[in-house]
C-alpha cells in the first residue's frame, strides 16, 4: 500500500468515526413555552353571530379584510405599499440576511479549513558560505543556486462530537423563521397603519366639509341679524354674537387642514414616496368614510398563538437562543480535530506530479479548556438567562395580544353606541335649528337660542363623524390584533423587483433571493 493511499485510508476511517460520534447534542431541546390562556373574548362577542355588535367568532378572521370596506382607493393604497414601503423592504432584506447566515452555519458542518496552495521558489546560496564548501565536499555536484516548485491541499475539521455546530445550525434556522415572522408582523402593521391613516384622512375631510356647511348656516344667521339690526328690530349685540360665532367656526378649519396635511404626508411615507402625491388621489370622493362591514370576524383567542406573527417571532427567537445554550455548553468538553495535507514538491516542474514528488501528513488532535470552566460555565449561565428573558418576552407578547384585541373590541362596541346616540342628536339639533331660526325671524326667540342651536348642530355632527371614524379604526385594530392579512400571496418574495436588482448587481446571491418555501409551523427540534 502506498504512503499516500495509506494516509488517505486512515483519514477516511477517522472521518467515518467522527460521523459516528456526532450523535450527541448537549444543551436543552426547545419546546414551545407555556403561554397565558384565554377561554373566550369578552365584551359581548358570543359564539353565535351577534346582530347587535356585528362580531362573530364562528369564522376565521378574513385575510384581505380591508376589501370589506368596499373602498377601491384604500385597496389601491395597500397594494402599492406592499410594493414600495421601505420598512417592509428592510424587513425582507433581513430575511435574506438570515438565509445567508444559515448557509454560513451549515458550512461549519464540513471541514472548516480548506486551502489549495502552490508556489515557486528560486534560492541562491552565497558561494562564500562555509556550509557550501562542506556540502560540496560530500557532493561535488551540489549547485548553490536551485529552484523548487510546490502545490498542495490543506484541510482541517473540528468534529461535531457534542453538537456545537448542529446547535448553531438550529439557532440559525430558528432565527430565519423569526425574521420571516418579523416580516409578516411588519406587513400586519403596515396594513393597519395604511387603513387607519386613510380613515383619518377621510375623517378630517368630512370634518372640514361639515364645518364649512355649519359656517354657511351661521352666515345665514349673521345675515339675518344684520337685516333685523338695519330694520331696528334687534340690537348690535345679536350682530356681534353672530359674527363671533361665525368666525370661531371658520377658525377651526385651518387646524383641520394642518392635520390633514400631516395625514397626507404620513400616507406618503407609508407608500414609500415623496410627499405631495396623495392629496389628488383622495379628492374625488371628498369627505366620504369607508363603509362599515356588517360583520367582523374575530376568531377565538387560541388562534392568536398561530396567527399573530409577533407571537411567532417571539417563539422562534426563544428557540434560537435555546440552541445557543448548547453551543456554550459544548465548550465544557474536549474539541476533536483532524487536519492534514497532500502536497507535491519538486525541483523540476516536469516531475512535480509524479509519484515520487508526493508528501502527505495527517494530524488527529484534541484540545480541552478544562482550566477555563469558570468562564465557560458563566457563559452558559448568561445564555440561559437570555433564554429565560425571551421566554418571558414570549408570554408577555401573548398577554399584550389578548389585551390589544379586548381593548379594540371594547372600543368598537362603545363607538357603535356613540354613533346611534349622536345620530339622534344631529337629527334633533337640525330640526331645532330650523324652528328657532323661524322664531327669531318672527321675533319670538332671542338670538342666543339660535347660537346655542347652531353650536349644538356643529358639535353633534363633528362628534358623529369622529365616532364613525372610531368605529372604523377600532375595527382595523381588531383585525390587526387578530392578525388578519398576515398571510399574503407574497408572489414577489420578500423584496420588490427594484430592491432585488440592486442586491443582485452588488453580489452574486445565487438562488437565495428566490421565493423561499413556507416556514414550518413549529421551531426546529432536535
Amino acid at each position: 500500500m502506498s504512503a499516500v493511499f495509506k494516509h488517505g485510508f486512515e483519514l477516511s476511517a477517522l472521518v467515518a468515526a467522527g460521523f459516528l460520534l456526532t450523535g450527541c447534542l448537549v444543551g436543552p431541546d426547545f419546546v414551545r413555552p407555556e403561554a397565558p390562556y384565554l377561554d373566550s373574548w369578552g365584551q359581548g362577542a358570543s359564539l353565535e353571530i351577534d346582530r347587535r355588535t356585528g362580531l362573530t367568532t364562528r369564522s376565521e378572521a378574513v385575510a384581505d379584510w380591508w376589501i370589506l370596506f368596499k373602498d377601491p382607493q384604500l385597496t389601491a393604497f395597500i397594494d402599492e405599499a406592499y410594493q414600495q414601503n421601505l420598512v417592509l423592504e428592510a424587513a425582507g432584506a433581513r430575511v435574506y440576511q438570515a438565509r445567508a447566515q444559515l448557509g454560513i452555519a451549515r458550512g461549519e458542518l464540513f471541514p472548516q479549513q480548506q486551502q489549495i496552495n502552490g508556489g515557486y521558489e528560486k534560492i541562491s546560496i552565497s558561494k562564500n558560505d562555509p556550509l557550501v564548501d562542506k556540502v560540496k565536499a560530500i557532493d561535488p555536484s551540489f549547485d548553490p543556486s536551485f529552484q523548487r516548485y510546490k502545490a498542495g491541499f490543506d484541510a482541517g475539521w473540528e468534529i461535531d462530537v457534542w453538537g456545537k455546530i448542529r446547535r448553531d445550525v438550529q439557532s440559525a434556522q430558528s432565527n430565519l423563521v423569526a425574521k420571516i415572522a418579523s416580516y409578516d408582523d411588519a406587513l400586519v402593521t403596515l396594513t393597519g397603519d395604511i387603513a387607519a391613516t386613510y380613515v383619518t384622512i377621510r375623517e378630517l375631510q368630512a370634518l372640514i366639509a361639515v364645518t364649512r356647511e355649519n359656517a354657511g348656516l351661521q352666515k345665514k344667521g349673521l345675515d339675518l341679524a344684520n337685516l333685523k339690526f338695519k330694520d331696528g328690530t334687534t340690537t348690535k349685540l345679536d350682530v356681534d354674537e353672530a359674527t363671533a360665532s361665525y368666525n370661531n367656526t371658520l377658525a377651526t378649519i385651518p387646524g383641520y387642514q394642518a392635520d390633514l396635511a400631516k395625514a397626507y404626508n404620513t400616507m406618503s411615507v407609508l407608500l414609500g414616496e415623496t410627499p405631495g402625491k396623495v392629496e389628488d388621489r383622495v379628492k374625488k370622493k371628498y369627505g366620504r368614510l369607508p363603509n362599515v362591514p356588517a360583520q367582523t370576524a374575530i376568531g377565538v383567542p387560541a388562534d392568536l398563538l398561530r396567527r399573530r406573527p409577533d407571537i411567532r417571532a417571539a417563539e422562534y427567537r426563544a428557540a434560537a437562543q435555546s440552541a445557543q445554550i448548547g453551543v456554550a455548553q459544548a465548550d465544557l468538553y474536549p474539541a476533536f480535530t483532524i487536519s492534514g495535507a497532500f502536497m507535491v514538491n519538486s525541483k523540476d516542474i516536469t516531475t512535480l506530479f509524479t509519484k515520487s514528488s508526493f508528501d502527505a501528513f495527517i494530524n488527529p488532535a484534541f484540545s480541552w479548556n478544562f482550566l477555563n470552566y469558570g468562564r465557560i460555565r458563566n457563559n452558559v449561565r448568561a445564555q440561559d438567562a437570555e433564554f429565560q428573558a425571551l421566554l418571558l418576552d414570549y408570554q408577555n407578547t401573548v398577554l399584550k395580544a389578548y389585551a390589544e384585541v379586548e381593548t379594540s373590541i371594547s372600543a368598537f362596541l362603545r363607538a357603535k353606541q356613540q354613533v346611534v346616540y349622536l345620530q339622534r342628536s344631529v337629527t334633533a339639533a337640525q330640526s331645532a335649528e330650523t324652528l328657532v331660526l323661524e322664531q327669531y325671524r318672527g321675533g319670538t326667540a332671542g338670538y342666543d337660542r339660535v347660537l346655542n342651536t347652531q353650536r349644538q348642530i356643529l358639535n353633534s355632527e363633528t362628534r358623529l363623524i369622529a365616532a364613525r371614524a372610531d368605529v372604523l379604526t377600532s375595527m382595523i385594530a381588531i383585525y390587526k390584533g387578530v392578525a388578519g392579512g398576515w398571510i399574503p400571496p407574497n408572489v414577489k418574495g420578500f423584496v420588490n423587483d427594484k430592491t432585488r436588482r440592486q442586491m443582485e448587481e452588488r453580489t452574486n446571491w445565487g438562488s437565495l433571493l428566490e421565493k423561499p418555501p413556507l416556514p414550518p409551523k413549529q421551531p426546529p427540534k432536535s
